[in-house]
């Protein structure tokens, strides 16, 4: 598959936000699971505005994956990391996993936290995530989720 990064325009974040819903719906969840996920799944306007969001497209330049990082001091988040159904296991999600990385840190970041579905702990172990425990979902309450981290090398950070 032929792509290529680049960052999301304002007036994707329905359409990018769209790809997220289908891609966490992929696994299985049912229909008031996904309810309550929503939200948390939505591409925000102000997220790409501050160039935060990631978008991989194929050669028609339709989306083929999103991911947003957030970045509070010297620690940045993945805030979301999706895959369009059609286009997983064709490297999109590592390409973008690669590109918040070094995004996060030429932002100042010395590490990238993920709070991943489980569904995708094999996908960021693979990718050198390191595990630290579990951690709250942020949109479904009582619910943990696997948290890891990779740290940012101090060679790739901005100066």
């Amino acid at each position: 598959m032929r792509h290529r990064l680049r960052q999301a325009r304002l007036d994707e974040a329905e359409l990018l936000t769209a790809l997220c819903v289908r891609s966490k719906a992929h696994w299985g969840y049912d229909a008031a699971f996904m309810r309550r996920c929503r939200e948390s799944l939505r591409v925000r306007p102000s997220a790409i505005r501050a160039g935060r969001v990631l978008v991989l497209v194929d050669t028609e330049d339709r989306p083929r994956g999103v991911a947003q990082i957030e970045i509070e001091g010297v620690s940045a988040d993945l805030a979301l990391l999706f895959v369009d159904p059609p286009a997983m296991g064709q490297g999109v999600g590592r390409a973008l996993l690669q590109e918040a990385l070094a995004l996060a840190a030429a932002a100042g970041s010395n590490r990238l936290t993920i709070l991943a579905d489980p569904n995708a702990a094999g996908f960021y172990e693979a990718m050198g995530a390191r595990y630290r425990g579990q951690a709250p979902s942020d949109a479904i309450p009582g619910r943990n989720l696997p948290l890891y981290e990779v740290p940012l090398p101090a060679g790739l950070r901005a100066a």
